[in-house]
């Protein structure tokens, strides 16, 4: 077992373990774990010993709350290059997940957001319990649904995706099963023995899940689905905007109101991004897409001051630059998409040798 403080890799009978391991920080991800893991994962790529990767956590509850945010605002004043290092490795692992050649189970019993959604949307096992928070939450810090979001969103039914990036909205279990988002609802108190029993018989993994699966509650986001698709229709977020305060009910305010603590530059980073996602052939371009907005957007003023709001001093009354969505031009949007030149553009890991 090769064990570091923040995440454990081992193998356990015939598959390769990745357990999170930063409980008071909800496993929140930093460039070690993340290293630690692409190792790990290329080691056994070519291992036929390990036939079945699982992702889960230690103790603690949380799944994988994202990225540590925290610590890459606190390095922009300095150069940014702790952020520019986590994502760019980050991104290489989200990939090398995208494009593994063996299946991997993603045990999503908590909190899921973030980088934990990048972590877990390529296996093709997502396990959801009673216990599961979804999210991309990015809009509250300034960001936009990166790790992979653009392609993992722009694929759920209806204007779901619009929806989702822009509030952070959470859905529970029962709502990421009808979403799709995960595929199998179990109790979480099976856990254990499913885990036991995928390690020993990797090749029954499905029928194992399929077994020890329950019903899940009903998703609450199905009742929503119809104003969803009615009131986050447009791809313009002025637009959204009108649509949700000429509607004036209850759900819709409630939308509005969320909306007006949303950065106006992420949110609209994040329509146009669901629009390019889908454009992308290939998971490496949207990597690639993504990294560039990430480097420019994790740098601008939006972030820092949304981590202070947020996760520092906790007041929860950021104050964005722009400030209104008015202010946020199209130009402005645009330029976070131009391609990086060569020398700092995101590159996947090198192929196999």
């Amino acid at each position: 077992m090769m064990t570091t403080d923040d995440v454990r890799t081992y193998v356990d009978q015939c598959a390769g373990r990745l357990r999170l391991n930063r409980p008071k920080a909800l496993h929140s991800l930093n460039l070690d774990m993340v290293q630690a893991m692409t190792r790990a994962l290329l080691d056994w790529r070519s291992d036929p010993d390990v036939r079945i990767v699982l992702i889960d956590h230690a103790e603690g509850r949380g799944f994988c709350a994202g990225g540590d945010v925290v610590a890459i605002a606190h390095d922009v004043p300095q150069g940014a290059s702790v952020g520019q290092q986590f994502f760019f490795h980050e991104y290489r692992l989200n990939h090398l997940m995208y494009t593994y050649p063996k299946p991997g189970v993603a045990f999503m019993d908590g909190v899921t957001m973030g980088g934990g959604v990048g972590i877990s949307c390529p296996c093709r096992y997502r396990v959801a319990t009673e216990r599961t928070l979804f999210a991309m939450p990015e809009t509250t810090i300034g960001l936009f649904p990166d790790v992979g979001g653009g392609r993992y969103l722009s694929r759920l039914r209806g204007r779901s995706a619009q929806y989702l990036a822009l509030t952070g909205a959470r859905l529970d279990g029962a709502d990421c099963v009808a979403m799709g988002l995960a595929n199998f609802y179990l109790p979480s108190e099976a856990l254990d023995q499913v885990k036991a029993q995928i390690c020993a018989t990797p090749e029954k993994t499905e029928s194992i899940l399929a077994g020890a699966a329950v019903t899940p509650p009903p998703a609450k986001i199905v009742a929503q689905l119809p104003d969803i698709d009615r009131l986050f229709a447009s791809d313009d977020f002025e637009t959204i905007l009108r649509d949700l305060e000429t509607d004036g009910g209850e759900w819709a305010t409630r939308q509005l109101e969320t909306l007006a603590q949303r950065s106006p530059t992420s949110c609209k980073v994040s329509l146009k991004m669901l629009v390019e996602s889908p454009r992308h052939l290939h998971f490496v371009d949207e990597m690639r897409m993504e990294f560039a907005i990430m480097i420019r957007m994790y740098q601008a003023p939006d972030f820092a001051e949304g981590v202070r709001a947020l996760l520092i001093d906790k007041t929860g009354n950021p104050r964005w630059t722009p400030a209104t969505p008015s202010e946020v031009t199209d130009a402005m949007v645009d330029a976070y998409f131009q391609p990086l030149p060569a020398d700092q553009a995101w590159t996947p890991l090198p192929p196999k040798e």
